[in-house]
């Protein structure tokens, strides 16, 4: 009898431990199996997408192919842009922004949703657009590409630009062709990118600069980098709570690589030392921007998130484009389709692939429109009661 009880006891001890042995190995199963999947899903599902945007549009930064993305998240959205008033392109560029700029402000103020257009960073003016909540970002290009990108496409622009061959023979006396005080538009000549930013591109010191820094940084919530793009588009994504569509794209306003002028070694250290505030801002906010990708994408997940953003541009690379590349101006069949030329630089576009249902040609236009006609496509429908834009083919 007690054999048995005992028996009993022994079968029940084991069985309770077995079974709490099991539910560990489940519940340790079950978690991996959770944390596998939240980074698949990327907290997009758990949150509404950030609608209210404003990007502040710096020059030869690939921002063009940012504000392609913007203007098709608002289009697909109905969103309200801030657009330039009548015939102008731009928000006041190179002035400090104003409202006056922004067609409809006094109508549709307090409406607007996106503000993407080349302007000069007026933080009290643009607030006056735009809502409380609005996210504020920008990006930036290591000054020697950002640099050479703008003597190209400025020459014919800029004063300091255009009585010299080359950017190697501008760097090697660059006070020789450069006078900040008789026109402004030499901005594209020195620390273009502090210029956009709102403030003076001829400044220097230490205390000013670490000002300056402290200042954007109390601005703009995130600052992406142009040589890690397709990093920025996945840092962009989870931020702003977007799906992967909303941030693919294609690649607009490159130049040909013909047109690339390539720097000696001495020359991309007095880009340097001459843009040195464009130096500092760009080095600072490279750190901040891997900062930012650690706290919100984590450094094991981004890779798999590259990946997903390329597979997906491939995959609309094929359905869309003809010959799968870009072409120079000469080889765009639908002029609407030509981006704007500008100084030297070759700019290229896209032929799109004929008979395409009407859905897929339209998502496939939106997504080679280079910015001058989508500007003016969205004006026409925001104000169709004004003036067409005047968009100049070449």
């Amino acid at each position: 009898m007690f054999l048995l009880i005992g028996c009993h006891s022994r079968y029940f001890h084991v069985t309770i431990i077995f079974l709490v042995l099991l539910s560990l190995l489940l519940g340790s199963f079950l978690n991996t199996q959770v944390s596998l999947l939240v980074p698949l899903f990327s907290g997009q599902e758990s949150f509404h997408p950030v609608t209210n945007i404003m990007f502040l549009k710096t020059h030869k930064t690939a921002s063009s192919t940012v504000m392609n993305i913007l203007y098709r998240f608002a289009e697909k959205r109905n969103l309200t842009v801030a657009l330039p008033v009548g015939h102008l392109f731009h928000l006041g560029y190179p002035w400090m922004f104003l409202t006056k700029y922004v067609e409809g402000f006094k109508i549709l103020n307090g409406t607007f949703n996106v503000m993407c257009n080349h302007l000069r960073f007026n933080p009290t003016e643009v607030q006056k657009v735009m809502p409380n909540n609005t996210f504020y970002f920008s990006i930036l290009r290591n000054p020697i590409f950002q640099l050479e990108s703008s003597f190209v496409y400025y020459k014919g622009y800029s004063p300091a630009f255009r009585k010299t061959k080359s950017l190697n023979e501008f760097l090697l006396s660059p006070l020789r062709y450069y006078n900040e005080s008789p026109s402004i538009r030499n901005m594209h000549a020195k620390n273009n990118m502090w210029f956009d930013f709102g403030y003076d591109n001829n400044r220097s010191g230490r205390d000013y600069v670490q000002g300056v820094i402290e200042e954007i940084q109390q601005h703009f919530q995130l600052i992406l980098i142009s040589e890690y793009f397709d990093e920025s588009m996945v840092l962009l994504r989870s931020t702003l709570h977007w799906d992967l569509d909303d941030v693919v794209y294609f690649k607009l306003n490159s130049r040909s690589e013909n047109t690339i002028q390539n720097l000696t070694k001495e020359n991309q250290e007095r880009v340097k030392e001459w843009c040195a505030l464009d130096w500092e801002l760009y080095q600072h906010f490279n750190r901040t921007f891997w900062q930012k990708i650690r706290e919100v994408v984590g450094l094991q997940r981004l890779p798999k998130e590259v990946a997903l953003l390329r597979a997906r541009q491939r995959e609309l690379m094929d359905v869309c484009i003809q010959d799968g590349k870009a072409k120079n101006k000469t080889q765009i069949k639908d002029v609407k389709l030509r981006p704007y030329q500008s100084g030297k630089a070759s700019i290229l576009g896209y032929n799109l692939k004929q008979n395409l249902d009407n859905d897929t040609m339209t998502m496939c236009q939106r997504m080679v429109m280079p910015e001058l006609q989508y500007m003016a496509h969205l004006y026409s429908q925001q104000f169709p009661e004004k003036p067409p834009k005047k968009v100049r083919m070449q």
